[in-house]
């Protein structure tokens, strides 16, 4: 089984395996949208370890949507922890994290975020960063 980067665990408190959790959003993204904010959150974290351009920017909002998506050379990351996951109605959420990964260099980085997602037509998408 090869765990899920996003860090997500079952009942019992083992790591779920990639094809059950992030996989199925990143690998069937048509048929299987993520059910909630945080799901989508912790599905673009392993979009960004797998480099997965092609999710990152279906499920970027299209008011924020960059044109394209290139990823630093030589970044690893090391894990995922979610803080709060807080719905703000039926179709606004907003996620904290904190992820942690190395550049190249070996140098250590955190980044903490409040990002902010809307629910469209039953997709949700990621749409900022709160200020």
């Amino acid at each position: 089984m090869t765990a899920c980067p996003c860090g997500r665990l079952d009942a019992r408190r083992r790591p779920l395996a990639y094809a059950a959790c992030c996989g199925r959003y990143l690998d069937d993204f048509g048929g299987t949208p993520a059910p909630d904010a945080e799901s989508l959150m912790r599905s673009r974290y392993t979009a960004f370890v797998r480099e997965r351009a092609d999710y990152l920017l279906a499920t970027w909002h299209a008011r924020h949507r960059p044109a394209r998506l290139d990823f630093e050379p030589g970044v690893r990351w090391l894990g995922l922890q979610v803080q709060a996951h807080r719905p703000a109605g039926a179709d606004r959420a907003e996620v904290a994290f904190v992820a942690r990964y190395r550049d190249a260099g070996g140098r250590a980085h955190r980044l903490q975020e409040r990002s902010r997602f809307v629910r469209e037509a039953g997709r949700w998408y990621y749409l900022d960063a709160a200020a």
